[in-house]
């Protein structure tokens, strides 16, 4: 049977609530301003929590949080002898661009009941709190991908020979110029000839270590077949006429 009457200083109530929350949470007590502003830059919220903060800087605060580093912070609401400001924080190590077009879970206020408060937060702000944060890690993900694909050198067969289009970062320019490749200025390139095909690949491997440490991978690209001058390729075969009439 729950306590009628809980402690309802801040620290108190955090580490009620924190018992009260599914999943296991471990509650911080901040109890001054120090390393504070580490913490109420992240508070993903622009409505109620926000408009607080900027009016009303907070002197201590308490951060919840569970294994999976979903965090909350909870603060005593301004002006008032109980209850409680709750927000979720910013999921950590995700880039500032991946917030971009993600609707912030606004927080809420809450009576100075951590057993009431764990039910409005599980039924409202974390179920928004997910929502957010699975756009937030997509971002990040297509983000991640966008970069790697940047960090990539195509070297392309033709006739033979290695071609790469001419790169825009120097150090790259002279790794391959170093290994053999040869600037073909009409085209904008690099060519790495075909004459000795041992030399050649040995300059490939050696390229490619040297890019490696760099963080570029390097992929060998074939270009896609056509048919031989002079011939006509195989038409396919025409598609069946269906009769006009469908029967039951």
């Amino acid at each position: 049977m729950h306590d009628p009457t809980p402690d309802t200083s801040l620290g108190s109530f955090a580490t009620v609530l924190a018992g009260e929350l599914p999943g296991t949470w471990t509650s911080t007590y901040h109890p001054d301003r120090s390393g504070l502003d580490v913490v109420t830059d992240v508070v993903w919220d622009m409505n109620e929590v926000a408009e607080a903060l900027a009016k009303h800087p907070m002197d201590h605060c308490a951060v919840l949080q569970r294994a999976d580093g979903t965090r909350l912070f909870v603060a005593e609401q301004p002006g008032r002898a109980e209850g409680y400001l709750i927000a979720a924080l910013a999921p950590a190590d995700a880039p500032a661009e991946a917030f971009r077009g993600v609707r912030e879970p606004d927080g809420i206020a809450v009576d100075a009941d951590p057993f009431s408060a764990a039910e409005h937060l599980t039924f409202d702000l974390l179920p928004r709190y997910y929502v957010a944060a699975h756009q937030v890690l997509k971002n990040t993900e297509h983000l991640t991908r966008e970069a790697t694909a940047e960090e990539r050198l195509v070297m392309t067969w033709s006739d033979g020979a290695l071609v790469v289009d001419e790169p825009d970062r120097a150090d790259v320019t002279r790794v391959l110029t170093d290994h053999g490749f040869v600037l073909d200025t009409a085209r904008s390139v690099l060519v790495l000839p075909g004459d000795d095909t041992a030399r050649q690949a040995a300059s490939v491997r050696a390229t490619g270590e040297r890019l490696s440490a760099l963080g570029i991978d390097t992929v060998l690209h074939h270009p896609q077949t056509r048919p031989a001058l002079g011939t006509t390729p195989v038409a396919p075969p025409s598609p069946s006429v269906a009769s006009p009439y469908r029967g039951r």
